[in-house]
């Protein structure tokens, strides 16, 4: 993978990033994405989460906001929430 200088980069750091998690709608799972979140922004506020079941209620979309301070920081956590057992989709 081809590395990008901030120069290059898109985001200007720190900023506030949503971040997308779907998985199936079950207890533990908000809760799960919470903490991996919380690893990754130690001033992560959970209150700040936003919850979508999907229509048929199986799924469960959680929105994330955190405060990005790198490129290696989100590269690392996106790597961490799609390993996680939990979770079926990252955006």
């Amino acid at each position: 993978m081809k590395h990008i200088s901030p120069e290059e980069s898109l985001i200007e750091y720190p900023s506030r990033f949503p971040i997308k998690v779907m998985g199936e709608n079950v207890d533990g799972f908000v809760h799960a994405v919470t903490m991996v979140a919380k690893n990754f922004d130690p001033d992560f506020d959970a209150a700040t989460v936003e919850m979508r079941p999907s229509s048929g209620g199986k799924y469960l979309g959680v929105t994330i906001t955190i405060t990005a301070t790198s490129r290696e920081q989100l590269d690392e956590l996106y790597r961490t929430l799609t390993t996680h057992p939990m979770v079926k989709v990252v955006l």
